[in-house]
């Protein structure tokens, strides 16, 4: 037998621990010859349009609500005096001056208990009773008509407390609706399964705007005389409406990725139905699209915006109301844009990292 003579595989070098900044940047940033050749594009192209953007709008910008200084930098240098002039109603949109205390403890309270709602010690059976608690403070508040508050119709709501009711809202109402309806379409049920499909199908077939302008003016007109129902109670039906749509198919793309196994241990176990879905099945299906469910959370939280068109001035359509009747202050529009849209970052980054949050404990609990 002829043998064959190996050559000796060269010793590797030994791994080094990379720590501190320039560990952190010789593993992320300059890795390799592309990721070298990335950094180094990704950084010309900052220090060729970063400066002239932050000259615009901190060096040259002008704070204070003062029209003569606006104009005399304008094009070069932006104008957020237009915010702190217009930023109570573009905030609080048409509710009235005096009151607009009212408006602010409600949305302190009601991001407070959304906090609340976030933190794991107080996941148990006494958050239902606060929901409650709260969201009856926060009507009581932003309505009036008990407790000596004058009464405000809800037409005058506005501004960040309506973006956050109706965002709040929508997903609490949205979310077992969508979970209902992604085990129906999964259901052994003909008629079940052919009713949430074409809730589904009917839903995501259409824009937002056409289900906010059915509920809003249309579906009144089917309505017996004399009998009417609340313009926001119909633009909140709607919305949930909507992202309950969007939402059963994230649970149901969780629920079909669930091996066969799953359901046959649960049936061995003599479970019923719903037991096996509550205890073995959602659990695991949910865990299994935290991104996709928190991905319709923060697109619910932005469609929000579109209310204006049925003449609910929320946070974008109450920067539209505070600009479109003042000539003066028109022309520095997209300060007031770039104010609201910080706005909304602050709260969808908020979402986006309390969902990452949310992967690393579960990643924790499977790898136990």
């Amino acid at each position: 037998m002829t043998s064959v003579s190996l050559g000796t595989i060269p010793a590797r070098p030994a791994p080094q621990r990379r720590r501190g900044a320039w560990g952190w940047a010789r593993a992320n940033l300059f890795g390799n010859w592309q990721s070298t050749l990335a950094t180094l594009l990704f950084a010309a192209l900052c220090l060729r349009y970063l400066p002239p953007v932050f000259q615009w709008a901190f060096t040259r910008a002008v704070l204070a609500p003062d029209l003569q200084a606006c104009g005399a930098v304008r094009g070069v240098g932006a104008c957020w005096g237009v915010v702190a002039e217009k930023y109570r109603l573009i905030v609080f949109g048409r509710y009235p001056y005096a009151e607009q205390w009212r408006p602010l403890v409600a949305t302190l309270l009601m991001l407070a208990l959304l906090v609340a709602s976030c933190t794991r010690p107080l996941w148990n059976r006494w958050l239902v009773l606060l929901w409650a608690l709260v969201l009856a403070a926060f009507f009581a508040l932003m309505g009036g008509g008990v407790l000596g508050l004058a009464p405000i119709e809800t037409e005058r709501w506005g501004g960040l407390p309506l973006t956050i009711m109706l965002a709040s809202l929508s997903i609490v109402f949205a979310f077992p609706l969508a979970v209902v309806v992604a085990l129906g379409r999964r259901s052994g049920l003909p008629a079940i399964r052919a009713l949430c499909t074409v809730y589904v199908e009917l839903v995501r077939g259409v824009p937002l705007i056409s289900v906010l302008f059915t509920a809003s003016f249309m579906f009144p007109l089917f309505l017996p005389q004399g009998v009417s129902v609340n313009v926001l109670l119909r633009v909140l039906v709607g919305i949930t409406l909507f992202a309950a749509a969007y939402l059963a198919e994230t649970v149901r793309g969780g629920l079909q990725a669930i091996p066969k196994g799953q359901h046959e241990a649960a049936a061995s176990l003599g479970l019923s139905y719903w037991q096996a879905q509550r205890k073995i099945v959602l659990p695991q299906a949910l865990a299994m699209v935290v991104p996709g469910i928190m991905n319709s959370f923060i697109s619910t939280f932005k469609d929000t915006s579109l209310v204006a068109i049925v003449s609910l001035y929320e946070l974008t359509g109450a920067l539209g109301l505070a600009l479109n009747g003042d000539a003066n202050w028109r022309p520095y529009k997209a300060e007031g844009y770039l104010f609201i849209a910080a706005i909304y970052f602050a709260f969808c980054f908020s979402m986006s990292r309390y969902s990452a949050w949310v992967e690393r404990q579960l990643a924790v609990s499977r790898a136990r």
